[in-house]
């Protein structure tokens, strides 16, 4: 599945992955158009940002 990040990148869900330090710990590992791929907790993932005096998803599905 595709997301748009609040500034506009598209990223692609590669999969969940558990942090080894800590298993309670569920990343999001995504991969942005060029090839990058990047992980973040899935609750930050997931969460709402302040941008431009709105409250936005931070990522947004991509129909």
């Amino acid at each position: 599945m595709k997301y748009r990040h609040y500034k506009g990148g598209i990223y692609e869900i590669v999969c969940e992955a558990k942090l080894e330090a800590d298993p309670n710990v569920t990343l999001m590992i995504y991969k942005s158009e060029e090839g990058l791929i990047w992980a973040r907790p899935k609750e930050v993932f997931f969460e709402s940002v302040q941008h431009e005096g709105r409250t936005v998803p931070r990522f947004a599905p991509v129909d």
